[in-house]
């Protein structure tokens, strides 16, 4: 930073007044959402407290929550003591992630995330990609997700390194003009009337269960949705599809899946329970122990330079077993002369 008395952007103390110089990273950012991140574990309901009661300034004078930053801003934080925050200060420390990189440069950062790791903290996990890929990267001075997986797929996942990387990702997916593709390995015979590709489009509502869960279904007053599905190789009972997003909704390729009575394999919230437990039996053939959900590939428009990148990222090893089990599991059949037989 510059100038004396100021601090990093990165995460101010706790216990004592800070001083943060806005640099164009951050600026155009609402400061409630900036306070938010250089204000790590504090809870939101005390960030817009501090900002009500006018202990938070811009250039010395009070700003709501709205307020954008702008270049050279600078921002007073007030010493934040908080039980959480003092709380957050006794946790483990995030770990620094390492993650196989698809891509980098001074405005995106791309990477294969793995199955079974959260995008961000929250809801009972205690940090994701972004916690740890910040920890990793402290002289960052911006790093942003543009958008999400759920914990359970693997695949490709994109960071902004810039505001105006994220700004302009942000619109493109406003806008659906990028191009995702997933694949999935589904249970369940795929209609031969279906051609190769089948379309659907049914309207998606997000509700909770009564346990707190966030979950979604097909229902008529939802939002509207899109996913085309084109199918790869299909086997007895099975099918490995690709999945287009035309809209991005929560759950989206799953539950239209689920919609068409083709659970996505190994899907806990959608799928079929007593086929996943057998599945992940040691010793399962086929045996898989994750949802089998990959974003395999990705095509947008850099934000930046304006040029046409496609991002690819390969299936992983057990989702490539499942597959070769499947494979062989027909040509045993095959050459058998009766049908496959259902998992170990």
């Amino acid at each position: 930073m510059k100038g004396l008395g100021k601090t990093s952007q990165n995460q101010v103390a706790s216990d004592q007044v800070s001083f943060v110089e806005i640099d164009d990273g951050a600026a155009g950012q609402r400061i409630d959402n900036f306070l938010v991140r250089v204000c790590k574990g504090v809870p939101k309901s005390h960030i817009y407290r501090i900002l009500r009661s006018g202990e938070v300034r811009v250039n010395k004078g009070r700003v709501d929550a709205q307020y954008r930053l702008a270049e050279g801003d600078i921002v007073r934080v007030p010493p934040i003591r908080t039980a959480q925050s003092g709380a957050s200060a006794s946790a483990a420390p995030v770990p620094a992630g390492q993650f196989s990189v698809l891509f980098e440069d001074e405005g995106l950062l791309v990477i294969d995330k793995p199955a079974g790791v959260a995008v961000h903290g929250g809801s009972g996990v205690a940090f994701g990609v972004i916690e740890q890929l910040r920890e990793a990267r402290p002289q960052g001075k911006f790093l942003e997700l543009v958008h999400r997986l759920d914990r359970e797929t693997s695949g490709i996942l994109m960071l902004a390194k810039k505001r105006a990387a994220l700004v302009g990702l942000h619109e493109q997916i406003r806008e659906n003009s990028m191009d995702k593709r997933y694949y999935a390995c589904v249970h369940g015979d795929w209609e031969s009337d279906w051609g190769r590709r089948r379309a659907v489009k049914e309207p998606l509502h997000k509700y909770l269960t009564p346990e707190g869960e966030r979950r979604v279904r097909v229902q008529p007053d939802g939002l509207a949705s899109h996913t085309v599905f084109n199918l790869v190789e299909r086997w007895s009972e099975y099918a490995l599809l690709e999945a287009e997003l035309k809209t991005g909704r929560t759950h989206q390729i799953r539950v239209h899946l689920a919609h068409l009575g083709l659970p996505i394999v190994g899907d806990a919230k959608y799928g079929d329970f007593a086929l996943n437990k057998a599945l992940a039996r040691q010793g399962a053939n086929p045996g898989i122990k994750r949802m089998f959900l990959h974003a395999h590939r990705l095509k947008i428009t850099h934000p930046i330079t304006h040029e046409t990148l496609q991002f690819e990222a390969p299936l992983p090893a057990e989702c490539r077993r499942f597959i070769d089990e499947l494979r062989a599991r027909r040509e045993r059949a095959e050459g058998a002369g009766r049908p496959a037989a259902q998992p170990d």
